[in-house]
């Protein structure tokens, strides 16, 4: 029997969502707007998978919690959720339906995309989890439940690192290969550059390794989003750093040079540790256009990032990794000397 709190009926959504809903209390830091409704997935059993960086894995060393990114992620219904986003003024450009690594996963995806769908006008996009998906089937399902793009979380850029954070290093069920097939049925549903991969900087790869898997997405047909790691409490990885701002700045560019067809990765410079040292062109004129260090994500409508994730890879008082805003010339004065930096 269903527990009390379990999706379909159910679904968490971010801290920042439930904000713009009016459904808790607080205030964005200036110039900052949640433009994606994020639904997450939720069950009693949680996610059954083991990733060495997530706040949601089944080995997490503190008791389950219903934070998750470092925020409170609230559960509300999905009637409730749709209510508001019907009544009250909100600024979402799209709806992001996050799945979690659940045998139920699948079905109760479709049905949350389907109420999303009835219930509004927003776009809306799924977060997959490969593991409990039945390939091509279940990405016709989603697509004619209404989602228009897909996003895949790769995470780690090497099949080595993927192994060691998310398969048989840590216990965990996913796997590489499968991982990038989905990719490929991916973009075969739901067409070329509608699919986005999640790779995430700082996991131990060098900066030459998640630009060449960033160039092979691109190849597929498939478009970057990047994270920059950041330690999870109670998670694996709860004591590690995340990586140094020149190395993300200068993997942000190389994913924005490859994304937009300006630079093919046979282009740039790597040093013999894999540092860019030389990216074959000209980047002040990219650079302060500033869109290179905008959050990376499924778009609305109107062709701008929806997906923009404030303070998601970041607490407010560090320095800004992924700008949820277009930087204004302010902020790319203080981006234009972290670019270079570290580099040996």
């Amino acid at each position: 029997m269903q527990s009390v709190q379990e999706s379909p009926q159910f679904v968490q959504t971010s801290l920042a969502g439930a904000l713009c809903l009016g459904l808790e209390k607080g205030r964005f830091m200036p110039k900052a707007e949640c433009k994606c409704l994020n639904l997450l997935l939720t069950y009693g059993s949680g996610c059954r998978a083991s990733c060495s960086y997530c706040g949601l894995a089944k080995n997490r060393q503190e008791e389950p919690s219903k934070t998750f990114i470092r925020v409170k992620w609230p559960v509300y219904t999905l009637t409730k959720i749709m209510e508001r986003v019907k009544t009250e003024h909100h600024p979402f450009k799209r709806v992001c339906v996050s799945m979690i690594t659940h045998g139920r996963a699948v079905e109760d995806t479709c049905k949350i995309i389907s109420q999303v769908r009835k219930n509004t006008q927003l776009p809306v996009s799924i977060l997959i989890a490969p593991t409990v998906m039945k390939g091509k089937q279940d990405l016709a399902r989603f697509k004619a439940a209404g989602a228009d793009r897909v996003g895949v979380a790769i995470d780690a850029a090497t099949e080595e690192l993927f192994v060691q954070h998310r398969g048989a290093g840590v216990g965990g069920p996913h796997r590489w290969e499968h991982f990038w097939n989905t990719l490929a049925d991916a973009v075969e549903i739901f067409g070329p550059y509608q699919v986005g991969v999640h790779l995430i900087v700082g996991l131990g790869e060098t900066e030459a390794e998640i630009v060449n898997t960033i160039s092979e997405a691109y190849k597929m047909g498939a478009l970057t989003h990047l994270f920059s790691f950041y330690p999870e409490n109670g998670s694996l990885m709860q004591n590690c750093l995340p990586p140094e701002l020149g190395q993300y700045r200068r993997v942000q560019m190389a994913r924005y040079l490859i994304n937009e067809g300006l630079a093919e990765v046979n282009d740039f410079h790597f040093s013999p540790e894999g540092q860019i040292v030389d990216f074959g062109q000209d980047i002040m004129p990219s650079i302060q256009k500033g869109e290179a260090f905008m959050t990376s994500g499924c778009p609305g409508e109107d062709g701008q990032v929806a997906c923009n994730r404030p303070f998601g890879n970041e607490r407010a008082s560090e320095p800004m990794r992924n700008y949820p805003f277009l930087p204004e010339e302010e902020d790319i004065k203080i981006i234009l000397p972290q670019v270079w930096d570290g580099v040996k």
